[in-house]
């Protein structure tokens, strides 16, 4: 694909800038009709058959032919051995990443946590257990790339919330270069299977797809049943978690990337075009969006755009992406750049700008927000320390990133002495009688007598 990039101009000004940003955010999460209905006979089938389904799916869908359920679960020896096998630079590199990512989320087990609990006037105990959960199943894609960044920011928040068991599944299907050698040393995976032995994983399968969600929901003799699932995946993998919400726990269910850049103007418009392909490569249905009240500066973007694409090897998915969902944004104002990011609420939101922190208390809506021009979204993907598991399409005017707190549950303590049944009683049995249960009502004015 040759020519200039066709991505869309739009300025704050022109007349029908409200019609052509509103379809530029428009983006549907809804799976279409023949997945939904693959997916859900998927589901339905392991949860009937259980074993014998994933060994089916996993021969047909991944190419990989098992006897057994055991021959598809890596043990704790081989991610051993998958940690020994990578490159002394790759160690060094992961080593470092799940240290600063275990470290960030320690921080917020001590923020936010723990428990609390005090007593009122009548010495009527209130409070919050904090508990993690006791099961938890991690979703790696690996069909056509490996993530081990995923493995990292999927379980060590798992491991530093307490869960007591956590389960990882993850496609490996067989290529040509890997057919004559052990699982733990193809070189696609080693680097994920060694991340899960850095992230503390208890148990591994070399399963994927809706196949793999559906083990992990409901439980086969060989997969464990888990309280949640977490990760991305593609869209049979989005479907399968939609479908099996309410019976199992889930985090999200994510849509393609996505990243905006409100820019002044003095970062290097080179630093910013690649920012910008930081994401559009992902996918063709990822987002790219640049702000700016300088039109110099999207002028000088667009010709970093068409100077540095040639030269990179996705450069028909970063094309397809910045022609069908990018746009470069000419605004009035940095504040009004600040108030479409709002609007957008984009899963990365990056303030490359000389004074990030004036314009930072302006940005409401954003799954994680990098200050200033230093800051690439990148450095957050991989090791910054902060989760890169975040909301999507929009989803950030509600929801939070992955973090220690998905991982655990609150209950609420309650111990009521007989002054605050003395105190209470009246209150709980007059709204009960208002609503009409009166049973309600009748347990709580028993105990007004202060006796047994």
């Amino acid at each position: 694909m040759t020519g200039a990039v066709q991505i869309r101009r739009l300025a704050t000004s022109a007349p029908d800038f409200e019609q052509r940003f509103e379809a530029l955010r428009r983006w549907s999460a809804e799976a279409d009709e023949a997945i939904e209905s693959r997916v859900g006979q998927i589901l339905a089938d392991v949860c009937a058959r259980g074993d014998a389904a994933l060994l089916e799916y996993t021969q047909r869908l991944d190419g990989v032919a098992a006897s057994s359920m055991s021959e598809l679960e890596l043990g704790a020896a081989e991610l051993r051995a998958a940690l020994d096998a990578v490159t002394p630079a790759q160690r060094q590199a992961l080593e470092a990443a799940a240290a600063r990512v275990r470290e960030y989320h320690q921080r917020q087990l001590e923020a936010c946590g723990r428990g609390f609990a005090y007593r009122d006037a009548e010495g009527t105990l209130l409070g919050q257990k904090v508990t993690p959960l006791d099961r938890v199943g991690i979703y790696v894609p690996g069909g056509k790339a490996a993530y081990p960044s995923s493995v990292l920011m999927n379980a060590v928040p798992a491991q530093v919330a307490g869960v007591g068991e956590i389960v990882m599944v993850t496609p490996m299907p067989v290529h040509a270069a890997d057919v004559d050698r052990p699982q733990a040393a193809r070189g696609r995976h080693a680097l994920v299977l060694a991340a899960a032995h850095l992230a503390g994983v208890h148990r591994v399968f070399t399963i994927g797809g809706a196949q793999a969600v559906a083990a992990l929901a409901y439980g086969t003799a060989s997969v464990p049943r888990v309280d949640k699932i977490t990760g991305p995946g593609n869209a049979y993998v989005a479907a399968a978690k939609r479908r099996v919400f309410g019976a199992v726990g889930i985090d999200m269910i994510a849509g393609p990337s996505e990243i905006c850049v409100l820019a002044d103007g003095s970062t290097a418009a080179e630093w910013v075009a690649m920012d910008l392909f930081s994401q559009a490569e992902h996918d063709e249905l990822a987002q790219s969006i640049l702000l700016s009240p300088d039109a110099a500066h999207l002028d000088a973007v667009h010709a970093e755009i068409e100077r540095l694409l040639p030269a990179l090897p996705r450069r028909d998915v970063i094309r397809a992406s910045l022609e069908g969902r990018g746009a470069l944004v000419h605004t009035r104002s940095m504040e009004e750049a600040c108030e479409l990011a709002n609007r957008i609420a984009p899963e990365h939101l990056e303030l490359s700008v000389r004074e990030p922190a004036r314009w930072e208390p302006l940005v409401r809506h954003a799954g994680a927000i990098f200050l200033g021009a230093w800051t690439s979204e990148s450095l957050g993907d991989y090791c910054a320390g902060p989760n890169h598991v975040l909301p999507t399409a929009g989803t950030a005017r509600f929801s939070s990133p992955l973090g220690v707190y998905d991982f655990q549950k609150r209950t609420s303590l309650i111990e009521v002495s007989a002054a605050g049944a003395a105190r209470l009683g009246p209150i709980a049995a007059e709204l009960a009688h208002g609503e009409g249960l009166q049973a309600h009502a009748r347990a709580a004015e028993l105990r007004l007598g202060g006796h047994r």
